[in-house]
């Protein structure tokens, strides 16, 4: 009989220690406060958790300023959480322990890891880079910015505009380069320091700044992996970016664009079709694994459907990462199903100078991506536009949006 009882009490201990296995399969849903560590930086990103109706799969959205962006469906394997971010070929990984989730970042690359970084996430919290709030009268830095980002290690420099709006000690905002903006950042400051950061599955940036006493900015940007500049920025309420478009042009000699590719189910299309006949078109020069021309696309696509029945035509020229259909189409697919598109998007190439030129010869070069070409009834360029600013770039984006407008009205109104 005691043998009896030590065999079934050894069964009931056993059982107990393996509900406590430190690797929970379950995730809390809510708020987690998240870092990415790099070279003794930690990079803020706030995670928004819910439960999916299965009760196995969960949705997770990266919270950034006004911007609440879904990553692909999380689940478990292995004792392991994954949160996938397909389209920018990124993936999270975690091991869950009650309140903490302690894992890697990775890049890939197929199923090759080309870049990582230490994860950890915390349940419950709520802010990115400061429990408590600043107390009143801290430095303001409210305004627009005109600045210079340089690569310490190959000397170059990119100009750019900083505009921020800042509430208490919160600020938000962006910065716009000629080939597009760093999205929505957000962040704080403190004392006589700004600090903001972003994050949406392919960008990760963490920006900190000292506030000088004529109030200029100078600090460091850390990017992803391994990307770091530094910059400077001086309050110009006048400062701009060259004209967007003026950057990309057709060479003397050329004035129509043409061009003949496969969609992701190896249909070949060409601008020369039916369908395009007569009708004003936008070409858009775009890439699946680009957060600027997510941005975009989530312009492009609703505006399309709302559209279309007044004779105009968008078609997307995709330069992924391989010419290879097999590989890229998956990729296309889920950007179309993921955006609505109905719009066709042609695999163009690889996002490579010697792809766009050979796929685009009539251009002087495809600098941004993405990049927009407008053309007319007659087949003739009207416009082309380099770079995308976004949402997260305020009154940028509205002006964008104004005079996309106002183009494309004339361009349907011509006879």
């Amino acid at each position: 009989m005691r043998a009896i009882k030590l065999i079934i009490t050894l069964f009931i201990t056993v059982g107990f220690l393996s509900c406590q296995s430190s690797s929970d399969t379950s995730l809390k849903p809510g708020t987690w406060r998240a870092t990415l560590t790099r070279d003794g930086q930690a990079l803020p990103l706030l995670l928004d958790v819910a439960k999916n109706p299965d009760g196995k799969t969960y949705t997770v959205y990266s919270v950034n300023a006004g911007e609440r962006l879904k990553m692909d469906t999380a689940y478990f394997e292995k004792d392991s959480l994954h949160i996938p971010m397909q389209l920018f070929d990124s993936e999270i990984t975690a091991a869950v322990d009650g309140d903490k989730l302690t894992g890697v970042y990775k890049r890939l690359d197929g199923n090759k890891v080309t870049g990582s970084l230490p994860f950890h996430a915390t349940f419950g919290l709520d802010y990115r880079f400061f429990k408590e709030e600043a107390a009143a009268g801290v430095k303001n830095v409210t305004g627009k910015y005109a600045t210079i980002f340089k690569n310490e290690v190959t000397k170059d420099s990119t100009e750019a505009v900083g505009s921020f709006t800042q509430k208490g000690s919160t600020v938000e905002g962006s910065f716009l380069t000629p080939t597009g903006d760093y999205r929505y950042l957000s962040g704080s400051v403190k004392g006589d320091s700004l600090f903001l950061s972003t994050f949406d599955g392919s960008n990760a940036h963490l920006i900190k700044a000292a506030i000088l006493k004529d109030g200029v900015l100078k600090g460091s940007m850390w990017s992803g992996v391994k990307g770091y500049k530094t910059f400077t920025s001086i309050l110009n309420e006048n400062a701009k970016l060259p004209d967007a478009t003026k950057l990309t042009y057709l060479k003397p000699g050329s004035d129509v664009v043409d061009f003949t590719f496969p969609d992701a189910e190896g249909k070949s299309l060409s601008l020369k079709d039916p369908r395009f006949k007569d009708k004003p078109v936008i070409i858009q020069i775009m890439g699946s694994w680009c957060p600027n021309c997510m941005d975009e696309t989530n312009f492009l696509a609703p505006w399309y459907t709302k559209n279309k029945s007044r004779g105009v035509e968008i078609v997307g020229l995709a330069f992924e990462h391989s010419a290879d259909l097999a590989v890229s189409a998956p990729k296309l697919k889920r950007m179309e199903s993921r955006f609505g598109i109905e719009y066709p998007v042609l695999l163009a190439g690889t996002n490579t100078n010697e792809a766009t030129a050979k796929a685009l010869p009539m251009l002087n070069k495809v600098m941004s991506y993405p990049t927009t070409i407008f053309i007319d009834k007659k087949g003739k360029v009207r416009e082309i536009h380099t770079g995308f600013s976004g949402p997260g770039t305020g009154k940028y984006y509205d002006e964008f949006v104004a005079d996309f407008n106002q183009l494309m009205d004339k361009l349907i109104s011509e006879k």
